[in-house]
């Protein structure tokens, strides 16, 4: 397997001459006004995607980006400014450009930028799948329209697009450290209609990660996710309507992290903390959550969607315990952030292209397993609501309100799993979620790798992930009272 930081390190080299010593005489630029820091980010990405409508291909697209941003910091101060050329005289620009947020003139000392390799990747970039011919990606998806059509008669409809991307990275800093990573990325995604009369219901599923063609081998088949979305839409035709009220809830094991992710985990990126915006700001070392809860959010985990090698600001990925046994024990820090809190980066600085800033940002982040059995949780509620997969949602990170749209749900009547349910809406309060957390099961699973976070106009890939878990007590809005 290639070390990705020195196939990044060789690629802007050969294709784009960007050495040690371009990159230390732009940093000197970009501090010859005082500034304490700076940084260099290098990118070049390749993007593909296919999409199929209608038994037949819709659209192809490939595209080229690429550019520098440049970072320049001073006391609580930042200076950005970025370029789409590789040309000596607009880096230069962009660079003194970024460190106007300082006022003075100095000469800035030499940098002595050095290459550094950790010997560490957590996936593969030797085979991506934007290097497979067109012909190949249109057969999966051909695949998939066979197989939801086969599914059910019902089924008159498959949507589906396939798309992909070969991210390089370089990061120069003026501590004298050059990072660099090669990203591969895939996403799978389908959309299956089921229809009987007037009932039209549509059904979504979908996966990936940071992996190539071996994604449609060693995970998943195209087959499959039809057949799930196909069987989901179907599902939904004889769906009843949920009950209103407010009642136990089985959050199912996988996709159930997004609701972990969204209504908890950004409450815990530490610049919402730093600014006194998050309902977690000043809780360190306090209980946020029932005893049962560990939260972790972990970049290292092989392949997945959220995982990556460095983050933004150069620094290794890392496991970083959250909430642990309900109490609050970290925030996720980016350099910024972990300077004013006293404590070392988390490797969570994240940015969506050079054109960005970084923040703080999740990577893979889910709820560690518990000591029951899915059965026995099931068995244990005499009337509630079984979720299982998601549409989406709404959250205030100030305070942890949510509101989520659950796509597929069922209701637990007796310790039984039975009817499925239609228009399931879940509304209420991360933390206070958390906190009514009885039972956690022994079936941990992340979620297949399709789920995107967006922040500030931001989004980046994430992973989710969750056992079988039961809250006591969850506003359920739906249409029967």
């Amino acid at each position: 397997m290639t070390d990705p930081a020195l196939a990044a390190l060789q690629f802007f080299r050969d294709r784009f001459a960007i050495d040690p010593a371009l990159t230390s005489s732009l940093l000197s630029i970009a501090l010859s006004r005082g500034g304490d820091f700076a940084e260099l980010y290098f990118e070049h990405r390749t993007n593909s995607a296919i999409t199929w409508e209608d038994q037949r291909v819709k659209s192809a697209t490939r595209t080229v980006s690429q550019g520098l941003g440049i970072r320049v910091v001073r006391g609580d101060a930042i200076g950005y400014a970025y370029t789409e050329s590789f040309e000596f005289e607009a880096m230069r620009r962009a660079a003194e450009t970024a460190a106007r947020i300082s006022a003075g003139e100095r000469t800035a000392p030499p940098i002595d930028a050095t290459p550094s390799l950790t010997g560490i990747t957590y996936y593969d970039t030797d085979h991506p799948l934007v290097a497979e011919p067109p012909t190949a990606k249109v057969a999966l998806l051909e695949r998939a329209d066979r197989a939801a059509r086969a599914f059910d008669p019902a089924v008159t409809r498959l949507d589906a697009s396939i798309g992909d991307e070969l991210k390089y990275i370089l990061i120069a800093r003026s501590d004298g450290k050059i990072v660099g990573d090669v990203q591969p990325l895939i996403r799978f995604n389908v959309s299956a209609l089921a229809q009987r009369g007037d009932n039209r219901q549509v059904a979504r599923q979908g996966g990936g990660g940071r992996m190539g063609i071996e994604y449609f081998e060693r995970v998943t088949t195209p087959e499959t996710l039809a057949r799930e979305a196909a069987r989901q839409a179907v599902l939904q035709l004889d769906a009843a309507d949920a009950p209103a009220g407010t009642l136990p809830v089985v959050l199912a094991a996988g996709d159930s992290g997004v609701l972990l992710h969204e209504a908890v985990g950004h409450g815990l990126e530490a610049d919402f903390n730093r600014k006194g915006t998050s309902n977690y700001t000043g809780r360190i070392g306090q209980p946020v959550a029932s005893p049962l809860v560990t939260v972790v959010d972990d970049g290292t985990i092989a392949s997945s969607r959220g995982s990556i090698n460095v983050d933004d600001e150069g620094n290794p990925s890392a496991r970083n315990v959250l909430i642990e046994n309900g109490i609050l024990r970290a925030y996720l820090q980016d350099e910024i952030s972990a300077r004013h809190f006293g404590v070392s980066p988390s490797g969570s600085g994240r940015r969506q292209s050079f054109k960005d800033y970084v923040m703080p940002r999740m990577t893979n982040t889910f709820m560690l397993p518990g000591e029951d059995t899915p059965e026995d949780i099931i068995r244990s509620v005499d009337r509630g609501i079984y979720a299982v997969s998601y549409s989406g949602g709404q959250v205030n990170i100030s305070n942890g309100d949510f509101v989520f749209s659950v796509t597929e749900a069922y209701l637990i009547e007796n310790g039984r799993i039975t009817t499925p349910l239609k228009n399931v809406m879940l509304i209420g309060n991360g933390p206070d979620v958390l906190s009514k957390v009885t039972r956690v099961a022994n079936d941990y699973r992340l979620s297949d790798g399709r789920w995107t976070c967006g922040k500030d106009g931001q989004s980046v890939p994430v992973g989710v992930g969750m056992p079988t878990v039961l809250v006591s007590g969850i506003t359920v809005g739906g249409t029967k009272l």
